[in-house]
């Protein structure tokens, strides 16, 4: 462990959630696919969110479940304070910077250039920064400022939705400032309140400066009788969220079989190193992403008898490693873009020719558990399905009926 890099990640949420939603086809941010990308770089020691959690009551709950401190930066009737949470997240990253020498790695978790003196100050003290941010809402000046940024739109497990499959945001969806910063964050508030809270998210609208064409349905604060209105129209459309546990579940969901979470993790691993990976460097980070973790629940006296069955139906392949009982552990030759067609081919010929879309994916992983269509450059697998139709290799049509995608052989021999 002593090797190992340690990462202290801050949150700026409502720059988050406000990107998710607007740029995102309304989807609801989720704390997981991020989880998941830094624990394959080192070890996350702290986490940190900061936000008004009066209008985030739903993430509120999913971000507890994930160890997230929450910081609560409250709006004041009357004031905006746009910019608090901002100075909190600063003064606390420049804290422990000095105070916590053993944090080796900063992640910064938004899109607004406005951090950025702060990314350059952390480098200048000899620390790595990773930013994360929504890829439309995140200033083009701050990803060139970090040693590594991470779209958060192109993680594995962030499944955005097509174009033609989004559900509108409704007024609730504000427009950001071309800087990432701070043109939405009030609008932010008056989507999640009630009309009777809508005066105080109006207050802290008058503060804005980013100007709003006159189209927009949400209209300036600055229009009193347009104020009044705003605090009883008709429901807003609202972005449908993804199902929340009750808060006394503790067990972790059962997405996926284990050989594709060792899948998923170990092509992680080779993509953030540059040199093999061990077996013990695989359970560890297996373990940071999944604690409860044990090869003995799977029947296996230890882990790299588990690796011998997965080596034994190619999921991965093991060599020597630099100690005897600790083997390299690689994944078996990546396949290129004509290969996965060919693969999502065979998958639906053995469906009888025809497939829904929906649950089409989780075909292709039980053939090959490695399989990822960001991996081979697509933001989603619609968008992959649709490459493999220009292809020829499947054809694609919407069916009413099923409400999906029907997914079909191609003309491709």
């Amino acid at each position: 462990m002593d090797t190992e890099e340690r990462l202290a990640v801050f949150l700026d949420y409502e720059n988050l959630a406000l990107g998710a939603r607007e740029h995102l086809g309304g989807m609801q941010f989720d704390f997981q696919p991020i989880a998941d990308a830094l624990a394959v770089r080192g070890r996350v020691v702290t986490r940190r969110a900061y936000a008004d959690w009066s209008y985030f009551d739903e993430d509120r709950r999913a971000l507890t479940r994930h160890q997230v401190e929450l910081i609560e930066m409250p709006q004041r009737m009357g004031a905006s304070r746009k910019n608090a949470a901002d100075i909190k997240m600063v003064v606390d990253a420049i804290e422990m910077a000095f105070e916590r020498e053993y944090i080796s790695t900063f992640v910064m978790c938004t899109g607004d250039s406005d951090f950025s003196p702060l990314v350059n100050k952390l480098r200048e003290l000899d620390k790595r920064v990773i930013g994360v941010g929504v890829e439309k809402s995140t200033s083009r000046l701050l990803p060139s400022s970090c040693d590594e940024f991470i779209f958060y739109d192109r993680l594995e497990g962030v499944d955005v939705p097509d174009e033609s499959e989004r559900k509108p945001s409704g007024r609730g969806a504000a427009r950001r400032s071309t800087s990432g910063g701070r043109g939405g964050r009030a609008k932010v508030a008056a989507s999640t309140t009630s009309p009777a809270e809508a005066p105080a998210a109006e207050a802290a609208k008058e503060q804005q400066t980013a100007v709003e064409p006159p189209a927009e349905d949400a209209a300036p604060a600055s229009s009193g009788g347009r104020r009044r209105r705003k605090a009883d129209p008709a429901p807003a459309p609202e972005p449908v969220p993804a199902p929340v546990p009750d808060e006394d579940d503790d067990a972790p969901a059962a997405d996926a079989p284990m050989e594709v979470k060792v899948a998923q993790t170990l092509a992680g691993l080779q993509a953030s190193s540059s040199g093999s990976i061990t077996a013990s460097q695989l359970k560890r980070t297996l373990v940071r992403k999944e604690p409860t973790f044990s090869e003995a629940d799977y029947g296996f006296r230890t882990f790299t008898e588990f690796l011998r069955y997965l080596a034994d139906r190619d999921v991965v392949v093991l060599s020597d490693g630099p100690s005897t009982g600790d083997p390299v552990v690689a994944l078996p030759e990546q396949q290129d873009g004509a290969g996965a067609f060919d693969l999502l081919r065979s998958v639906v010929a053995e469906e009888g020719g025809s497939a829904q879309l929906s649950g089409l994916k989780n075909h292709l992983r039980k053939r090959r558990p490695d399989f990822s269509e960001k991996a081979l450059g697509y933001r989603g697998f619609l968008q992959f399905c649709k490459g493999a139709e220009a292809a020829g290799a499947v054809a694609l049509a919407w069916d009413d009926d099923a409400d999906d995608y029907v997914v079909t052989l191609g003309t491709a021999a």
